[in-house]
């Protein structure tokens, strides 16, 4: 893609997060015009949050971390995405997702070692996106109460049309679209059937970033999720982050 359309410059990302009971992680890396960003961080229940900007290599298939006491391997069994594009005026936006993707490795970490099974959300986006850009978004994986997987990309104010969205659940692998939610601040998320799925958070990212014509307010905290997806599917397990990101770009 042409590093601008009009007036607007190529915004690009790369974001990987695994999730799961004992512990969470995301890696991302994104580029704004020709400002590149890197970060990952590391989420345990009762631990503080662990993140950082160095060590970061991050490709199709694989993440790899080496930054002062954290080295992370961890390979991923990528399959084919939910691709949604949205026109914006004369420009648009595209994104590619996976949800309940196996992600397995190992992490080392403060001395400790320990080996990673888990489920894992990819996001690939790049578009010209309009200046200011504001969303809310979920993503995670789980078990539903009938032992099926399941993973979930939910959101409001970027790809959201009524129809042809990016609004994903997969149950075993198969991607279905949903109909449009609504988030009650980042601690529930609501769906048209009447369904709701109840969030509590075990730490979270935040980020505040004023460069002028860059400003960037962002949080995403981990954590856990419970109750029930469309069609009265109820979770016994859910595990992920929510998202509230402003940005002018």
């Amino acid at each position: 893609m042409p590093r601008r359309q009009g007036l607007r410059p190529l915004k690009r990302w790369r974001y990987v997060g695994v999730y799961g009971p004992e512990l969470q992680l995301c890696a991302g890396e994104a580029r704004i015009g020709p400002i590149p960003v890197r970060w990952w961080a590391i989420a345990e229940p009762g631990r503080p949050l662990v993140e950082g900007r160095r060590g970061l290599t991050l490709e199709p298939g694989a993440v790899h971390v080496r930054e002062r006491d954290v080295e992370l391997a961890l390979e991923l069994d990528e399959r084919e995405p939910v691709e949604t594009a949205t026109a914006y005026g004369d420009t648009f936006a595209w994104t590619a997702k996976q949800a309940d993707v196996r992600a397995h490795g190992r992490l080392h970490l403060g001395g400790r070692s320990r080996a990673i099974d888990s489920r894992a959300v990819i996001d690939v986006s790049a578009g010209y996106h309009p200046r200011h850009t504001k969303w809310k978004w979920s993503a995670g994986v789980g078990r539903l109460a009938d032992g099926r997987s399941v993973g979930w990309n939910l959101v409001t104010g970027i790809h959201d049309s009524p129809s042809a969205s990016e609004r994903t659940v997969w149950i075993d692998g198969v991607p279905s679209e949903v109909q449009p939610v609504r988030f009650d601040g980042l601690d529930a998320i609501e769906f048209a059937g009447g369904e709701r799925l109840r969030f509590d958070a075990w730490s979270e990212r935040t980020d505040a970033t004023n460069l002028l014509l860059l400003r960037s307010y962002y949080r995403q905290p981990f954590g856990t999720f419970a109750g029930s997806l469309p069609g009265g599917l109820t979770l016994s397990a859910g595990y992920g982050v929510m998202e509230d990101h402003e940005v002018w770009w």
